[in-house]
């Protein structure tokens, strides 16, 4: 009850200075209602259920559902083009770039344990690449898609053989300034990169002839990006390499002792991760058919951080959620543009405080023994 309080009190403090006391008073009073009311019914709601049938709807009912809706998403997503407008489409292209960026930092975060604060070098090592190859080389999409997805991997490994001597907030910190390092490099390379000006006049992928550039065809075109790196990470994910990931995450020290070589598996997902990243790059590059430095800054790699927190580290599923949610919810609230970002500050901050899990949550681990 006090944590709710306190949250009420907070959320109408920053309200204050924008609409006055009433609308804060109205607001301390929405919000510790709201909190109340949820902790009370997660408390108490179980017990007006019969205990056989709550544990039934557990075991059977609830799991049932979960791989019933992931056919009835797919289906969802599909359609969609037929009855969104262009806008719409736009808005959801870039969120599954995002759903891109997200999975691969939930592998190197939340299955290895390994805090990464520049991701977005990874992503800008991917677009620039495709940019350079295609407007300087004339490579197209396809050819271009293996060689700077595996660039960006192989920096990624470059980038951990030195750093994972590091742990924690040290690794972290390095991987901070890897990011900085390379948006410089990208903004004062102007011979190669031109600089602050940016790389134009990208080629969108073409299909047997026919050119991807239009909103629906480059919707499904990541669409299907989408789909295939949930199902390999979810494979890898069940994997002896995602077993060994989430080990050396629990313990390292015990892993260690178990046989892995964590620093293998620590190269393995550092590799797979900025994989993905370098793919994300791609696709946005091919998209804009302009990139620039501006893309790639420190925020977009908290931003990602951001996603496979909200949706819960160690979770695929959690982070595809996570980056639906923060690329849609801030375009949702955009009629109240004064009070967008606060508001969805505000709303994280309370998901953080009541659970820190994530919406989703991590992985679950079963524990046996005697």
């Amino acid at each position: 009850m006090k944590r709710t309080l306190l949250i009420a009190l907070w959320a109408s403090f920053l309200f204050l200075p924008f609409k006055g006391v009433t609308a804060a008073a109205i607001l301390f009073a929405a919000v510790f209602t709201g909190l109340t009311t949820i902790q009370l019914a997660r408390k108490v709601g179980p017990k007006f259920l019969n205990i056989q049938n709550y544990a039934f709807f557990q075991t059977s009912v609830l799991p049932h559902f979960r791989s019933s809706i992931l056919p009835f998403l797919l289906v969802v997503f599909l359609i969609l083009p037929a009855v969104l407008k262009d806008y719409y489409l736009d808005v959801l292209i870039m969120a599954g770039i995002y759903v891109l960026l997200a999975v691969g930092l939930n592998v190197i975060v939340g299955f290895a344990g390994l805090l990464t604060l520049g991701f977005a070098a990874f992503y800008a090592i991917g677009a620039y690449t495709y940019a350079i190859l295609n407007t300087k080389l004339g490579l197209g999409f396809w050819p271009s898609l293996p060689l700077a997805a595996s660039f960006a991997a192989m920096t990624g490994v470059l980038l951990a053989i030195p750093a994972l001597r590091l742990k924690g907030d040290y690794l972290a910190i390095v991987t901070l300034g890897f990011g900085e390092i390379v948006r410089l490099v990208l903004n004062n390379w102007d011979s190669f990169t031109n600089g602050p000006n940016g790389i134009t006049g990208i080629e969108p992928p073409f299909f047997f002839g026919f050119s991807l550039g239009s909103l629906k065809a480059y919707y499904y075109l990541v669409f299907l990006f989408v789909i295939v790196s949930v199902i390999v990470i979810r494979r890898v994910e069940a994997s002896r390499i995602g077993r060994a990931w989430i080990a050396i995450k629990e313990n390292e020290i015990a892993a260690a002792t178990m046989g892995i070589d964590t620093t293998k598996y620590k190269l393995y997902a550092f590799a797979f991760g900025t994989f993905w990243a370098g793919a994300a790059g791609i696709l946005f590059a091919a998209k804009m058919r302009f990139i620039s430095p501006e893309s790639f800054t420190f925020m977009e790699s908290v931003l990602i951080l951001s996603m496979v927190i909200l949706g819960g580290l160690g979770n695929t599923y959690g982070a595809v959620f996570g980056a639906f949610i923060l690329v849609l919810l801030p375009e949702m609230l955009r009629e109240v543009q004064q009070y967008r970002m606060l508001l969805l500050g505000m709303g994280l901050v309370i998901l953080m405080v009541f659970r820190p899990q994530g919406l989703i949550g991590g992985t679950k681990r079963v524990h046996t023994g005697n």
